[in-house]
Order: C-alpha cells, then sequence, then structure tokens
C-alpha cells in the first residue's frame, strides 16, 4: 500500500443544526412532495455522547512471561510497560483508548480519544515494527493505515501511515511468522483472498509487497493470532466458522507457505461474539453478555480450559479482535410524537443503553435520517432535506450536502457501497428507481448520481447501517407491504452495488418502525429493530450468514415515537 502523510479530520461540530418537512419512515427518509423554500439550518441540538463509566476489571490467572523459550519468538507483541507481561489495548464506549497492564492486573488510565476526531475502525498491536519498541497500527475507514508508538498513541504523530488499506476487511497483527526476526501482519479481502505483509523492520517502509496466502478465507467470522500456541517459537492463527467450529493454523516460518493446513480443536466456540489473540499463545474470548474468558494454550496447538469469567467487558473495540470490525452507526434516535429529541448508543451487548434527552428540539421538523458515517469521524451522519437540499447537520460546512433532491421519496445510508473505503448515501424517486451517491468521505460532499435501478417502489422499508452477511462489506433489507423482507447483498463495486435480492422472511409488516442502530451485540455486525403496533421493540440479530436470529423483546412503550431512525 502507498505510503503518505496523515490527512487530518477537522474536529466536527456537537451542536447541529436542523430544519426541514416531511415524514421520516422505517429507518430511511420519507420526504414531502411539497417542497419549501430552501432556508438553510434553523434550529440546534446538541449531540450527546456515551459516559465513560468505570473500567472494566481483569484478574488475570498468574502465568510466565513468555510461554516460548525459542529466540524466533522474538518479544511480546504488546508490552508498553516492559515487564515481560502481555497487554491489551482497548477502546470504551466513549471513544477513549485504554492500557490494561496485566502482570499487576492494573488498568493504566485513559490514554484519550484522537484529538482530530477520528475514530479508528481497527486497531493492531503488531510489536515493534522499527525496533523502536511497541507499536500500534491504527486504521481508518478510508483505508489509512498508521503506525504509532505506545506513548504518541492516539494523539501524537504516527511513524507512518499507508493509504489503500480499505480493500481488505480485517488485518491481523501474526509476529514474526518468515524466521527474519521482524513482525509481520496478515489482512483479508471480502472475497476471501489472505495476503502476507512481511516486515521490514524500516520504519519509512515497514512492510514488503503483498505475497497470497490462499483463498476461502472468507469463510470464516473471526480471524486471529493468539501467538505461539504449540511450543516451536512461530506464532500461529485461529479461525473460526459462524457455526463455531474454531481451526488451528500452525505457523511455518516460510514465507512462501507460512501456515500449515489446518486443524480443527473444537467447537461451540459461536458462544462469544470476539476472541482476542493477546501475543502470549492465548485468546481471550468475550461472551454476548459481557463476560470475558481466557484460554490458555496447551502446548500441543490447542487451548487448556477456559479461565476467568471477568465481567462488564462490553467494550467497543480490542486491540487483536477477531470480527469484521464494525464502524459508522452504533446508535439510534427516537422523536416522540410531542417534538422530542432522544438518543441511544448500543451496549455491544444486544441491548440499548439508557435513553438521554437530546438538548434542544426538533422545532417541530420531522424529516430526518441517520446514515453511517460520511467521513472518518466515526460518528452517523445527522441528514435532513429542507426544500430541494440536503443538509449534513453533523458538518463543519455551512452548504448543503447536495442540492437537486425535491424528486426524492426515500434516501438512506448503510455505509461504504462503491469499495472505497467512504460512506455513501442511495436515494429512490417517485418513479421507484434507485440511485447511489458516492461519498468523498468528508460528510461534506457527494459525487454524482448513478442508477442503481428500476421498480425500488415496490418497498415500503429500505433499511441499512453495514454489514449483515459477515463479508465486511455494506447491505441493505427491503420489506414490501405484504412484509416479505428481501436481502441485498453488498459488491463493493459502484457500478452494481447489489447481489440479486435474496428472501429472507416474510411476516414483517407487524412492524410499524424497521430502523438498524448498527451493531448492538458486540460481534462486528449490523442488526434490525422493529417496533410493533403495541409499541414493544424488538431485535433481531445478523448471524453472519445473511440471516437473523430469532426476536428478542426489549421492552415496551416504543409507540411514544413517531419515528427510529
Amino acid at each position: 500500500m502507498s505510503e503518505a502523510q496523515p490527512v487530518r479530520f477537522s474536529k466536527r461540530r456537537r451542536l447541529v443544526a436542523v430544519c426541514t418537512t416531511g415524514v421520516l419512515a422505517l429507518g430511511a427518509l420519507a420526504l414531502s412532495t411539497n417542497a419549501q423554500a430552501d432556508s438553510g439550518p434553523q434550529h440546534r441540538i446538541t449531540r450527546p455522547t456515551a459516559p465513560s463509566g468505570p473500567a472494566p476489571t481483569l484478574t488475570l490467572p498468574k502465568q510466565a512471561k513468555q510461554y516460548s523459550t525459542k529466540a524466533a519468538a522474538g518479544p511480546l507483541r504488546y508490552d508498553p510497560d516492559g515487564d515481560g507481561y502481555a497487554d491489551q489495548l482497548y477502546r470504551g464506549n466513549n471513544r477513549h483508548y485504554y492500557n490494561l497492564l496485566t502482570k499487576d492486573n492494573d488498568d493504566d488510565g485513559d490514554l484519550g480519544a484522537s484529538s482530530d476526531g477520528t475514530l479508528y475502525k481497527d486497531v493492531l498491536t503488531p510489536g515493534s515494527l522499527d525496533g523502536q519498541g511497541t507499536g500500534i497500527l491504527a486504521l481508518t475507514n478510508s483505508g489509512r493505515l498508521s503506525y504509532f508508538g505506545a506513548g504518541s498513541f492516539p494523539n501524537g504523530s504516527a511513524r507512518w501511515t499507508g493509504t489503500g488499506w480499505y480493500v481488505y476487511n480485517k488485518l491481523v497483527a501474526t509476529d514474526d511468522i518468515t524466521g527474519d526476526g521482524k513482525p509481520d501482519i496478515v489482512a483479508r479481502t471480502p472475497a476471501g483472498q489472505l495476503y502476507l505483509y512481511e516486515g521490514t523492520g524500516n520504519a519509512s517502509a515497514p512492510f514488503k509487497g503483498k505475497v497470497l496466502v490462499g483463498s476461502g478465507w472468507n469463510q470464516y467470522d473471526q480471524l486471529t493470532s493468539p501467538g505461539d500456541m504449540n511450543g516451536d517459537g512461530i506464532s500461529d492463527l485461529i479461525a473460526r466458522k459462524t457455526d463455531g467450529t474454531l481451526y488451528f493454523y500452525a505457523g511455518t516460518g516460510n514465507a512462501a507457505g507460512p501456515y500449515a493446513a489446518r486443524v480443527a480443536i473444537g467447537t461451540g466456540w459461536n458462544a462469544y461474539n470476539q476472541l482476542v489473540g493477546t501475543g502470549d499463545g492465548s485468546v481471550l474470548a468475550r461472551a454476548t453478555n459481557g463476560t470475558l474468558y481466557i484460554y490458555r494454550q496447551n502446548g500441543a496447538g490447542g487451548f487448556a480450559p477456559k479461565q476467568g469469567g471477568y465481567k462488564d467487558w462490553n467494550v467497543e473495540l480490542f486491540a487483536g479482535a477477531g470480527s469484521n470490525p464494525a464502524y459508522g452507526k452504533k446508535e439510534l434516535y427516537g422523536l416522540s410524537t410531542g417534538g422530542t429529541f432522544y438518543w441511544y448508543y448500543t451496549n455491544n451487548n444486544g441491548t440499548l443503553a439508557a435513553r438521554q434527552q437530546v438538548s434542544g428540539g426538533s422545532g417541530g421538523y420531522s424529516t430526518f435520517a441517520l446514515a453511517s458515517s460520511l467521513g472518518d469521524y466515526g460518528y452517523a451522519d445527522l441528514l435532513f432535506r429542507d426544500g430541494t437540499n440536503l443538509w449534513n447537520l453533523d458538518s463543519d460546512v455551512s452548504s448543503p450536502l447536495a442540492t437537486g433532491w425535491g424528486g426524492y421519496n426515500l434516501f438512506v445510508g448503510p455505509g461504504d457501497l462503491s469499495g472505497d473505503g467512504k460512506g455513501d448515501l442511495l436515494a429512490r424517486d417517485t418513479s421507484g428507481n434507485l440511485y447511489l451517491y458516492r461519498g468523498q468521505g468528508t460528510g461534506a460532499a457527494l459525487t454524482g448520481r448513478l442508477l442503481v435501478g428500476p421498480g425500488w417502489g415496490a418497498y415500503n422499508a429500505i433499511v441499512g447501517a453495514g454489514d449483515f452477511t459477515g463479508d465486511g462489506l455494506a447491505d441493505i433489507v427491503a420489506r414490501t407491504s405484504d412484509g416479505t423482507l428481501y436481502l441485498y447483498k453488498g459488491t463493493g463495486v459502484s457500478s452494481r452495488p447489489f447481489e440479486t435480492r435474496v428472501k429472507i422472511g416474510t411476516g414483517w409488516n407487524r412492524y410499524n418502525k424497521l430502523a438498524s442502530p448498527g451493531d448492538m451485540d458486540g460481534d462486528g455486525r449490523a442488526d434490525l429493530l422493529g417496533v410493533d403496533a403495541s409499541g414493544n421493540l424488538f431485535s433481531y440479530s445478523s448471524t453472519g450468514t445473511g440471516q437473523f436470529k430469532a426476536p428478542v423483546k426489549q421492552g415496551g412503550g416504543w409507540n411514544g415515537y413517531s419515528r427510529l431512525f
């Protein structure tokens, strides 16, 4: 991937202006045909943020500093305090990063959030790529991969930045798997090709050109490296299928074929929404309820029985997590029948946090949509149409996001549909034609429209907020008036953004509101919400195969909202 200097995004305004007419329907924007004169923003509200809360605790069982005694194993992957024990970096729901120093089971405090407003899509701890001590790789949604020293993350200067890494849905820190003593990484495409990037030890160019390891790796929904699991001094890889089968790939030390044939080492691992390789031969496994377990290697390519059961680990992101990273939307707005806004963030355990009232109000307006982030700042973008202008109320730019939108009766922002790492929008006109507007990665401008196809007037709801199918590409679901729900799997190609629709269920007309808050249960996949006529809210967790698990009732009283988005 090419090298470049980091692009710094300006801080996003927390005050957002609201002025519009029309009606928001079922997670997408249904627009009034009676356009008023374009008047620009008039009313302001303040976006809430998730509270920091107490840091979770983790009292790890005692273990030796480094499992393997062979020199080829090299130093630990992440050890910022230099005590020889593997430590853990994670991000809380408040967007702040934390170090957990495991020798003394001590949290090293709040490292803060990125001062430039960037929310990293994924974070890896690869070891030392330049011989200057423990480092951190941080990836943006638009494909900027930056290498930081542990002491300069997340607010210092990067030692190196490359671009174009959006072509992969997963990056994995692997330690040295080629035998030259320099840490490497592997990267997987949505189509399932796995590539090796050998480390060079050079800060200005830390990786050699990619080498194809093999294909078919898209069959796994979790991919991570615990470190050396069989005592040969070479880090290994584990991969999980959605059915819960876990496979072990032994490292070979050979760049031409870095992994031996897979070996099945267990079942039932789909009980966890995250598998996190620690680099010392262990894996952290988090259940959906936030309970964290640790599995130590057994020296033979497998794991000893689990230990722990540490509560409240519903954090947003682990460095080294095995899932495809979710990005762009992890929140929900509700507009009450009285015109008051309420905001919810997801708990990463299948539930929503207690609502927060948004300061200010709707100003009597009701046309709003919450699109998956159009930039590298990670918040969903609050959009509205005022007459024929489309406004992004989370942009620093005072001009409209787009003009000439008076002919559309629905639009939705499911994420990146064109495969360039930038969030996009879909818009449907009154004739049923659906158009794609590609984002430019800033939240302030769109490209010219591309026709997706006709016939989309058959749907009374189109909803999307990320990946429903497990390949890391944005998808949508669409519902007909008879309650049939169809999946449109994303392709990542702007000229043909969706595959042929697939019927995934009937009876969805029981819900008068449909929405997606993004990932609710912490597995990296987008989920669905529906509100029935009695005001009961139900959640549908994605299976990662284009289907949804059985509904879970979240509670009643949701008929107090006129809109969810």
